[in-house]
């Protein structure tokens, strides 16, 4: 967006409906026209505009456009010429976003019981602000319970926005702000949107997903949480005493989203009011888009928050375990993978021949059938030639056949999934479902009959049995809690992989944390007040959570300090002792790309020995280093970019990883590192080379002091590889005998570049 004119909000805003109305001919015009003034973090408006009006306002920035638009526009004064806005750094089409979606923490070592670890160090997060922008909180759940809770802070400048079904009330010392934002998603669907049952005006939640991401990142303990009786436990948030703040911007309303006006509407308050973390659960799939581009509005919006010190937490986007599908790729985001913790819900299947295999299953219902009869879905089939049967896709099954019985499906791929599977049983009188399918992570809930998922190799089992039996049956248990008896964490199968395909030389995803079959708030239905939900969209607040602990304890601390504290001290080893391994149809170690520096482990972080700082400076000179013009770098900060006086080089850009997309023969990168352990240390580099590339480090030793707390080193990468290769994978530590401070490394060594050098 562009820089700021004025320092007075009002100020601001008044310029922008003065160069509204110079464009539209009158006050009146602009007043209707005018959605929202962006007028904090950064100077901008939302306004509907026609496709001419647009290019007047635009100039050569805008050719053709026919639908609302962001203007994002530095407050000068406007001239009497329509054309003419030599203000107007940038004109943005408004489009739609898209949500990505108890024992968890203890799984990486917060235990509330415990006296050592970080949630005790931090205080619990007490007296920080996140902020949540997603779809909304249901403020009456136990989460949001305020007791324990120390004084709402009094830099915080936020409000408890009233609709339906909320007011100033519903907000506490625990839930301390709530707004909401639909004018951008009311006026890209062209129609009235009015209250109902599917959806509320307010920043109350009907889709859930903004009530569980905020119990996750910071909700107060319940006793006893449990989904359908699994999963029973003590429920509680990362940082339990940390203070939330809600924007409401996506809406289960039409096709369902979240709008770039609205989000950047929300971007702007939040950075008004005062938060100190923003968890952003929603993202754009590939293809993406430039850092600077207008229709990346997470980049932008993330960009103003992160210069006002406000560390932003991103999902990756759940479109794994194909590579380079990450979103939200921008260096000042802390990108979050999804992994798996080490509890499951194993269900029995036992065999007419009495025969015991297992699945798993989240079915909380009740059902009393006893052996049953079962049967293979293409032995019921209405077409027999038709393969939708196999994997019971609606209308698909006979009734005649398929009634009273349990059902065998076969899926070869994760959609259609178990629960439209398990409708269309049930709606030709099947009385439960055996779902087996390709690997994917996270368990669906079936409402009325009971539906257990299988892998392959157990699903053929079951198969060999029904073909051999005279009249197959099979008796169905219910689902039991099991913690602590598989291997993990593994790298979620939907989690998105890298490398970045809009910059590959900025390591993505950052770091990973649990995101499958996470137990946390919803809104009440049927009884139940928590559901079990799986995505890197509860994988991010679970970093948010971390991050507001770490905040807490270490105040001072820019985004990029604790971005590199948790990079740096990450886990790359499983509960079993060997490697975390990707959770995939095609199992293999994870690399960087999977889980960027490893599996969070918040106790190190927050005291990491060293980190890696990086300043508005910085991110300047690598935009300008990678191609962007002065131009488009300016719409982003609040002062005018000249690139040609800057020189940089762009993998010098001080990330806690390095990584090389092309490298030919030799290249020499820097980094500089900052000590927050003791002040005298003295640290000592320990290599593990990619394969096939020498890696060399000087100096070798980094010796701190009372007056040296700043150190750089450089290191040089080689490869003689006469073939192009794909990416090998190695790392960077620096130790003082207490603190492994861990960078990942990702090398592709290349011969040539263009078919020149054939």
């Amino acid at each position: 967006m562009g820089q700021k004119k004025y320092n007075d909000p009002a100020t601001t805003k008044k310029s922008h409906h003065e160069m509204l109305s110079t464009l539209l001919g009158s006050k009146e015009a602009a007043k209707s026209s005018i959605l929202y003034s962006y007028r904090h973090g950064f100077s901008g408006f939302a306004a509907r505009l026609t496709g001419s009006q647009a290019e007047a306002i635009a100039g050569n920035l805008l050719k053709t456009i026919h639908h609302e638009l962001h203007v994002a526009a530095p407050l000068v004064d406007v001239t009497d010429k329509i054309a003419d806005f030599p203000g107007v750094v940038q004109v943005i089409p408004n489009r739609i976003h898209k949500l990505h979606t108890t024992r968890s923490w203890d799984f990486i070592g917060i235990n509330h019981d415990s006296s050592t670890n970080l949630l005790t160090k931090s205080s619990m997060g007490k007296g920080t602000i996140i902020g949540v922008i997603d779809s909304g909180v249901w403020p009456e759940s136990e989460s949001f319970n305020d007791e324990g809770m120390g004084p709402v802070p009094t830099r915080w400048k936020g409000i408890c926005q009233q609709g339906h079904r909320f007011n100033s009330t519903n907000c506490n010392k625990k839930l301390i702000g709530a707004r909401w934002f639909i004018k951008g998603l009311r006026d890209q669907l062209k129609m009235p949107i009015n209250e109902s049952d599917i959806e509320y005006l307010s920043p109350r939640d009907a889709a859930g997903h903004g009530t569980h991401t905020a119990s996750t990142a910071a909700g107060y303990y319940v006793e006893k949480a449990n989904y359908g009786g699994l999963a029973t436990g003590l429920a509680r948030g990362g940082a339990p005493l940390a203070h939330l703040a809600i924007y409401k911007v996506c809406w289960q309303i039409g096709a369902g989203g979240c709008t770039d006006a609205d989000f950047l509407k929300a971007i702007d308050k939040a950075i008004h009011d005062g938060v100190d973390i923003l968890s952003l659960s929603l993202g754009i799939g590939i293809p993406l888009y430039s850092y600077v581009d207008h229709r990346d509005s997470i980049a932008i919006g993330s960009f103003h928050a992160t210069i006002n010190g406000i560390t932003v937490v991103c999902s990756a986007g759940n479109d794994g375990p194909i590579s380079q599908t990450i979103a939200n790729t921008a260096p000042w985001v802390i990108t979050i993978a999804a992994t798996t913790i080490d509890r499951t819900f194993l269900t029995a299947i036992t065999l007419g021949n009495n025969r015991t295999l297992w699945g798993q299953s989240i079915y909380t219902g009740k059902h009393n059938h006893g052996f049953t009869g079962l049967t293979y879905s293409e032995r019921i089939a209405v077409d027999p030639n038709d393969d939708s049967a196999k994997d019971c896709q609606p209308g698909s099954l006979n009734a005649t056949m398929a009634a009273g019985k349990i059902v065998l499906c076969f899926s070869k791929s994760p959609q259609p999934g178990i629960a439209l599977a398990s409708d269309s049983v049930m709606d030709v009188g099947g009385v439960g479902i055996i779902f087996a399918q390709i690997h994917d992570d996270g368990l669906q809930s079936c409402d009325i009959i009971p539906c257990i998922k299988v892998d392959y190799e157990v699903g053929t089992q079951i198969l060999s049995y029904i073909r051999k039996a005279r009249s197959p049956t099979a008796k169905l248990s219910f689902p039991k809690t099991v913690i602590g008896k598989w291997a993990s964490p593994r790298v979620a199968s939907f989690s998105s992989r890298g490398p970045s395909s809009v910059s590959p030389a900025v390591l993505k995803p950052d770091i990973a944390a649990p995101g499958v079959d996470i137990l946390a708030a919803v809104p009440p239905s049927d009884g139940s007040r928590f559901a079990m939900k799986s995505g890197t969209s509860m994988a991010c607040p679970h970093v948010a959570g971390i991050v507001a602990l770490i905040k807490s304890a270490h105040p001072k601390w820019s985004p990029a300090a604790i971005r590199s504290a948790l990079v740096t001290t990450a886990s790359q080893v499983g509960t079993d002792g060997s490697s975390i391994a990707e959770s995939s149809p095609n199992p293999k170690a994870a690399d960087p790309f999977d889980v960027g520096g490893g599996n969070v482990n918040p106790n190190k972080a927050v005291d990491p020995g060293l980190i890696y700082n990086i300043s508005t400076d910085d991110y300047v000179e690598f935009l300008c280093s990678i191609g962007y013009s002065s131009a488009s770098i300016t719409t982003l900060i609040k002062t005018t970019i000249d690139c040609t006086k800057k020189s940089h080089f762009g993998q010098n850009l001080n990330l806690p990883s390095i990584t090389i997309p092309n490298l030919q023969k030799t290249i020499i990168v820097t980094r500089t590192v900052t000590n927050v352990g003791p002040v005298t240390s003295v640290y000592k580099v320990v290599v593990q080379a990619p394969f096939g590339i020498t890696m060399t480090v000087k100096p070798q030793t980094l010796s701190f002091n009372v007056t040296t707390q700043i150190l750089s080193f450089k290191v040089t990468f080689f490869s003689t590889s006469k073939l192009n290769g794909d990416y090998k994978f190695g790392s960077l530590t620096w130790t003082d005998g207490k603190h492994l401070v861990r960078i990942p490394i990702a090398v592709r060594a290349i011969k040539f570049e263009s078919y020149a050098d054939l």
